[in-house]
Order: C-alpha cells, then structure tokens, then sequence
C-alpha cells in the first residue's frame, strides 16, 4: 500500500508525498517536517481531529496537546505543539526515536535545562528520573484540626440527618396545630438545638479541612511546578511523532510488516496504528484491525459504508472486571461458523487476554472466493430452513392427528349392547389418483433429465466445458462482481468517524492490504489419518467434481421449475 514517493514544493518547503491506502499524503519523516508542519495545507491533513481517550497512546500525552480540553485534538492544537517542540529542542530530529529521555545538550530552553542539569544522570535526563523528583518534593504544609467527632459519629450523623430535620420540622409545625407527628415517628435522642449545634461542628470542621488540603495542595504543586515543563517535553518527545504518523498520514496503519503477535506488532516492526486496539482470535483465524467502540449508535449508522465484514463483541476481563466493546474486520477466510453469540478471545496492546461473545455482525463479501459460494451457500440455508420448517410442521400436524384420532376413536367406542359404527372403506380410485399424478410427475421430470443428457452428449467436451462455465458465471457472476466492487471500496474512515475521529481522507483496504490484517491457522504440510473419520477423506479433485455435480443438479431443476411454470402459463391461455 505505501507506493512510490514524490517531493514537491509548498509554501516554500519541500515536501515528500505518498500514495498511502488510495489517496496521497504527505510523509512526515524528518524533524524539519515537524517544524515546518504549520505550512501544510490544511486540506492535506488525514485527520482534522481525533478523542483524546480510547487510543492506544498516553493520554497524559495528549491532553497536554488539547490546550482548550473538549476532549479533542485539532490541526491547530497539533501544529501549536510542534512549534512548542521545535522551540525547545535544538534538534526536532530526536523527536522521530520517540523515546522518554534526552541528553541536556538536546534541550534549547535554558529555564528547562537548568532543571534537567540538576536531576541528570550522565547528562541524560529520563522521564522516570523527572517523575522520582516531582514525587520527592516535599513542602511544609498547615496540619488539619482534630475532627469534632469519630468518624463513625459523623457518618451516622450524615445517615440520620435528613430524617431528623423532618421530625423536629414537624414537630414545631404540630406545636402550631397546623401537622400531625405519625404515631410510629422514630424520636430523635437528642433535642432540635443539640442536634443543629452538632451539625453546626461538622461542617466547620469539614470547611476548614478542605481549605486547608487546597492550600497544602497548592504549595506542593507550586514545588513542583518547576519539574512539569521538563516532564511534558518528555512526554512529548516519546509521543507526539507517534501522533503524527496516526494524523498527518496514516504511515502506521499501512506499514508493512511480518506476522504478528497476539494484540501487538512484532519487536522491531512500526508499531500498529494508534487506533488499533488488539486482536480478537475467533474460527481459526487472528483478526489484527480491531478497534474500540466509543458510540453503538453510531456505528450501526455508519459501518455498514465501510463494506467490511465486521464482527462486534463485548469483551470482559475477568481479573480486573473490565469491559469494553469492540469491532473486529474479518478480511480472509469463510464465514460459515461466525455467528452472533459465538465465544472468542481478545487480546489487548499489553498482551492481557480477555473474554469476548459476538453479539453482532455486519455481512459483506470478505473475497472473490467466497462471493462465488455465497450464492450455494445461501440457496443451502434456505432450503435447509424450509425443510426444517415443513419437517417440523407436519410433525406438530401428525402428532394432532394421531391424538384427534385416539380421542375420537375413545369417544366412538359403543356402549354395552350398541352395534359398532360400520368402517369406511378403503377408496382404490382416490388413491389411484394420487399415484398417476406421482407417476405423471416422475415422468416428466425423468423425461427432463433425459432431454438435458441427449442435449449434453450432442455437445463436444470444449463446449460441455464452456457451457458449465456460463452456468457458473451466470449463478456466481453477479455476485463474484458485486464482491470485486465492494472490496475495491473497503474503507476504515466510517468507523473511525463513528469513533469520534474527523477524517479527511479515505482509509482504503484493498484486497492486497486486507489479507495481511488477518491471519489464518498455517498447519505444515503432513498426512495424517483420523480414526474415527467415518469416510474415506475425498480428494481435492473429487470435492470440486461433487461441487460442479451440485451445482449442475441446482441449476438443472431451476431450469426444470421454469420450464413447469410457462407449460402451466400456456395451458392457461388455452
């Protein structure tokens, strides 16, 4: 998916261009990329904004990104932040190894380097050592006063307190004669003014408390108010190219890469897309593109527009008694077993596994192969339910009958002395009847056979061959090409927008790109005999002759059904 590259000039600044996923972006890959980033048109932009929650990134990160705190990150906030970076650093280039620490020398502040010079280790300053010192501040702080009460006192108070207001209320109302204290009114054990005088003691006890933890809290953040520019820069460094290549482009997403592991890409390999949120092991198969569900609403509005085949599941994590919902695409593989309360496992970014159920999916062709099934597949279930249904329809109506019967014949049976009602003969003509219309209709449809075997043996093998391949093609044609349209179409950009993402530009997953988003089980190359196998295991060759068989029989009596139908129109007209 990442195609050849092309640098163009803009505003003054080359930049480099990619045809990413279907559309072309612009590549950040440089730290002058970074610090001119406020002279790419914003037109050019993947994502014009993205949630600060829900994505498999800090979020500590990128709340210091969201200046205006709604909760989003906007173009401009973004570009504010690479000026602020590129301000600070003498290099922005660090910023593309995206780790948690610098060498002093890298820090172009002086404010902020004389704070990283006095808590560095051999002129690197970490993160973890920035986050020691802020915890290590220390400040002299006011004591809170002794509680008027034991807290056990001043919980029943607070449990009590409503209850004993109604009663001494009403009891100054019934004083007046204007209300009537219930009979079964619990009595307060203590009077109306001890009781507000004990309330009055709380409260200024509770007023005086939480002034004094806020200003005891506010000389702490004040002593270290001195570490947190440092720290957000760390912070920034290890996060914010991370960002960008998940919002200017979308560089992550279609990397490429070998086999991954569960819930994460492999070690050395571009990290997955910020959005990805694990993978959901289900039928066989390891799903890589699976994505949290922040709005149910909303993706049952716009996922169905992705065109994927998508598998949504409530997922619990029983040690921590978490849940979440996700959204898993399923771009290789059948589809036969993935029904709505199947059991699979989800894996997160941290490797936690966690228990996951469908509980809905939305249908669209995964490829080619399986569109040229669908057609049988489909055809299968309807005539498996319409069995089913009649099967089970008459059993309920044998069942009535076979009861009626009993019930009549009991209720039939002559009384002591009574002659018994004389049996209804067996009618031979009625039943002749039926078996010349069996007869009659085994016969035509033998006489179809025979006319489709004389038209099959008049033709030569090339034309016997071209005709099952138009039969093929007019059952599975339509659907094979509806399937190349919709997987041509793929796009990831509905369900980020249900996720609250704005996105700017088409996320396409073609075919090509689809197939490395899911992995299939690879069993290695061996024969092996299972035992209690009752038949003989069918050759390939021998699969593909019953299915062509199947195929020609489904076809031939859809022939012969119309054929039936215009005889009938016919004899109609005569």
């Amino acid at each position: 998916m990442l195609l050849a590259t092309k640098s163009l000039n803009m505003a003054d600044y080359k930049w480099t261009y990619a045809s990413i996923g279907g559309a072309t972006r612009v590549k950040i890959q440089s730290g002058e990329d970074i610090r001119h980033l406020g002279e790419l048109d914003e037109k050019m932009w993947t994502v014009l904004s993205c949630p600060t929650v829900g994505l498999e990134i800090d979020e500590t990160s990128l709340k210091l990104i969201d200046t205006d705190g709604d909760g989003k990150l906007h173009v401009k906030e973004v570009v504010k932040t690479a000026d602020w970076l590129c301000a600070t650093l003498t290099n922005p280039d660090v910023l593309l190894k995206g780790e948690a620490q610098l060498k002093v020398g890298e820090i172009a502040d002086e404010s902020i380097r004389s704070v990283a010079e006095k808590i560095a280790t051999d002129g690197v300053i970490t993160l973890d050592a920035v986050r020691a010192a802020i915890g290590a501040v220390t400040v002299e702080t006011q004591a809170v006063p002794e509680a008027p009460y034991s807290g056990e006192v001043t919980a029943a108070y607070k449990a009590c307190k409503d209850a004993y207001a109604q009663y001494f209320a009403t009891a100054r109302m019934q004083a007046l004669g204007l209300a009537t204290l219930p009979a079964d009114a619990a009595v307060p054990g203590m009077t109306e003014e001890a009781f507000g005088e004990m309330g009055k003691k709380i409260a200024d006890y509770e007023a005086e408390k939480a002034a004094i933890e806020g200003a005891n809290a506010k000389l702490l953040a004040d002593a270290q108010s001195q570490y947190r520019p440092l720290e957000k820069l760390l912070l920034l460094t290890r996060d914010f190219y991370a960002l960008l290549r998940n919002y200017v482009s979308f560089q992550d997403f279609y990397a490429k890469r070998g086999k991954a592991l569960l819930g994460r890409a492999a070690k050395g390999e571009t990290p997955w897309a910020i959005f990805q949120a694990g993978t959901l092991v289900i039928d066989q198969r390891a799903c890589n593109l699976c994505l949290r569900v922040n709005d149910a609403a909303k993706h049952n509005a716009q996922a169905p527009a992705s065109g994927m085949f998508l598998v949504y599941c409530n997922c619990t994590h029983k040690p921590t008694g978490q849940t979440m919902q996700i959204v898993a695409a399923v771009t290789v593989g059948d589809i036969k077993n993935l029904k709505v309360g199947k059991n699979a496992l989800f894996y997160d970014r941290l490797g936690r596994d966690w228990d996951a159920e469908v509980t809905k999916i939305v249908d669209n062709p995964i490829s080619i192969g399986q569109a040229f099934w669908s057609p049988y597949r489909k055809l299968g279930d309807w005539i498996t339910n319409l069995i089913t249904k009649s099967a089970a329809e008459k059993e309920t109506k044998s069942f009535e009958n076979m009861t009626a019967n009993i019930q009549k014949d009991m209720a039939a049976k002559p009384a002591e002395g009574q002659t018994p009602e004389k049996v209804q003969p067996f009618d031979i003509a009625k039943f002749a009847g039926i078996f010349a219309a069996f007869g009659m209709a085994l016969g035509m449809i033998g006489s179809f056979l025979t006319s489709v075997a004389k038209g099959a043996a008049a033709l030569s093998w090339w034309q016997l061959v071209l005709s099952i391949i138009a039969i093929l093609l007019v059952v599975s044609g339509p659907s094979m090409v509806l399937a190349w349209l919709k997987l041509r179409k793929r796009n990831l950009a509905p369900l980020l927008n249900a996720n609250g993402w704005a996105i700017n530009a088409d996320a396409i997953v073609n075919a090509m790109f689809g197939s490395s988003l899911t992995e299939q089980a690879q069993f290695p190359m061996m024969k092996l005999v299972d035992p209690y196998a009752p038949v003989k295991k069918i050759s390939a060759g021998g699969k593909w002759a019953i299915a062509l068989s199947v195929i020609v029989a489904v076809v031939a009596i859809a022939i012969f059904v119309l054929w039936m139908l215009d005889i009938r129109l016919i004899a109609t007209l005569f």
